[in-house]
């Protein structure tokens, strides 16, 4: 995991007006979200079985996160890659996965080692700088 130094940390914003923005940018909400905390994930690379990221936590200050007016405030962004087992499944788990039941592989390293550390730090921060020049555009952080 790649900590950013970036001016998102600590900003609040309206979470449904905010997603509005993360989306059209390519962000989604990580899978392990709450009512009270979550997180957007964007591709920064995807290659075979491995991912590399830029996710942005975040906590709910105010409401629910189900709902659009919520307001919620970031934490610091980082970089992380997860890594995938490709082939086939000898544990009985493709039947599942092709039937729904089980919709996402888990990751075999959830946080693997990053080579070019500086390539990737940057590419976290440009991603980062995109989305806060589009949300200061749109209006959407609050004053703390």
């Amino acid at each position: 995991m790649l900590k950013l130094q970036t001016q998102l940390e600590g900003q609040l914003a309206s979470y449904g007006i905010v997603s509005d923005c993360i989306r059209d940018l390519g962000y989604h909400m990580g899978g392990n979200w709450d009512y009270d905390h979550g997180c957007f994930d964007h591709i920064l690379c995807q290659e075979g079985g491995e991912t590399i990221y830029v996710r942005l936590p975040f906590v709910v200050m105010d409401g629910q996160l189900d709902h659009p007016f919520a307001t919620i405030r970031f934490g610091t962004p980082y970089v992380i890659k997860h890594v995938v087992h490709l082939g086939l499944d000898h544990s009985g788990d493709a039947l599942l996965d092709a039937t729904g039941f089980s919709q996402f592989q888990k990751p075999v390293d959830k946080d693997g080692n990053i080579i070019d550390k500086n390539r990737w730090i940057h590419a976290g921060e440009l991603a980062v700088a995109d989305l806060l020049d589009c949300m200061h555009s749109q209006g959407l952080l609050k004053t703390s």
